[in-house]
């Protein structure tokens, strides 16, 4: 039985308990790897951060950005409101969100869409930017970053 299936059938679970059983589906990746992934074509990177998030610590280059309360419409590949690259099932997504936590809900989510290869990124954006990797940084009110910083406007 597969971990989806097992939580619907044995019931109500505390949050630290389905987060562990959903990533005993997942074949969670790190940075390094979703990085590589990306820049391959083998995976795309979804980033379902909140607006807060995504302009305080800034973008992961080509990631595609998809509020959570959106993403299963966006990817799901016969919705009416699917995103562009959302084109097949077998397409490799790598969910990204904060700290890693809600992104293994989402990719479960994705799962039972059947969306066979979604996963996420272990430690979300902050590990993705710990790993030195890429970041764009979003301006503040049409400056640049640094700019928004020395004026007091972030």
């Amino acid at each position: 039985m597969t971990a989806e299936g097992r939580l619907r059938a044995e019931g109500p679970v505390g949050i630290d308990e389905l987060l562990e059983r959903v990533r005993e589906g997942l074949d969670r990746v790190e940075a390094d790897t979703a990085h590589d992934a990306a820049r391959a074509g083998e995976a795309l990177l979804v980033d379902i951060r909140y607006a807060a998030l995504r302009e305080r610590d800034g973008l992961i280059p080509g990631a595609l950005v998809v509020e959570r309360n959106e993403l299963e419409w966006r990817l799901d590949p016969q919705g009416s409101h699917r995103a562009p690259e959302a084109t097949s099932h077998a397409l490799r997504v790598v969910i990204v969100c904060n700290e890693g936590y809600a992104s293994s809900l989402a990719a479960a989510s994705l799962r039972q869409l059947g969306l066979h290869r979604a996963t996420d990124l272990v430690g979300g954006f902050q590990a993705w930017r710990a790993a030195g990797l890429p970041v764009t940084e979003l301006p503040v009110d049409g400056l640049p970053v640094t700019a928004a910083l020395v004026t007091g406007r972030r």
